[in-house]
């Protein structure tokens, strides 16, 4: 069988406290492993919010705590840990999704589309480069948040003579509850027009600007139907299954990739 499982993980965050986040999670991940799922999914900045006071929280890539406590939990777990960080390098200051492996490996997408409403786009660096890793056999395209408003940018690009780049899609998120609509649209869009599975993690709670988070993390199969969808405003942990013989099977079924239009992306406008 190839499938991958997933642990979709809506937690409340402490503000700007990394040390409190990584007990907060401890207790509520328990003694969750790999007899439980191959991949823990956790929110956008899970370990301060989303704070725009990066040149206070944001740590070196080489000697980020938050960095070394996510390796550590998936090696002691032997599941792959992924969330976004604050990270500072080369003088500049990235919201990086951090994909830390059972094995030691780490791979890491800058986020792409800074959220100007909230000044992001003044405190953080442009990620410059899509990711795409490959864990048990499932191809997945990495994302954060503002990300998901932009299709282009996760449109399926597959290499001359293949015809998908990958297989799911994974967002993580702080979210705000008054878009809690577009949030869940756009993850059932992506999933739909790009024929893969899609898996959105966002925060639940308040933080210390007093904006609400609603949650609403869903794990979408390829036809764009919820197969994780819980209540909102609340917290929880669940495992879903990407199954890649279902995926391939509607792939085949439903050729729609044959008529998708080629193209090349351009640098950004914020360039």
């Amino acid at each position: 069988m190839r499938q991958l499982t997933t642990s979709l993980v809506q937690c409340d965050l402490r503000w700007e406290d990394p040390a409190a986040n990584h007990r907060h999670l401890e207790t509520l991940l328990g003694d969750r492993d790999g007899r439980d799922t191959d991949v823990m999914v956790l929110p956008e900045m899970f370990s301060t919010g989303f704070t725009m006071n990066s040149r206070e929280h944001a740590q070196p890539m080489a000697e980020s705590k938050t960095v070394a406590w996510l390796q550590a939990q998936a090696q002691a777990r032997g599941c792959v840990m992924t969330g976004s960080v604050a990270i500072e390098e080369g003088g500049k200051y990235f919201n990086r999704l951090i994909w830390a492996t059972p094995d030691g490996e780490l791979t890491t997408y800058d986020k792409r589309h800074l959220f100007r409403m909230a000044g992001e786009h003044e405190r953080y660096d442009m990620g410059e480069t899509r990711k795409v890793v490959t864990y048990k056999g499932v191809r997945i395209l990495l994302s954060v948040c503002y990300d998901l408003r932009f299709p282009v940018w996760q449109r399926q690009q597959p290499n001359e003579g293949e015809h998908f780049e990958y297989d799911a899609l994974l967002c993580v998120a702080n979210w705000p509850a008054p878009r809690r609509q577009p949030w869940r649209t756009l993850l059932q869009a992506r999933a739909i027009e790009n024929l893969s599975y899609v898996i959105g993690v966002n925060r639940v709670g308040e933080d210390a600007k007093g904006i609400a988070f609603s949650g609403d993390s869903m794990l979408v199969d390829f036809k764009g139907e919820p197969l994780i969808d819980r209540p909102a405003y609340e917290g929880f942990i669940e495992t879903g299954t990407l199954d890649l013989e279902a995926l391939d099977t509607f792939r085949e079924k439903f050729p729609a990739w044959q008529d998708a239009d080629r193209f090349q992306l351009l640098p950004g406008v914020g360039q």
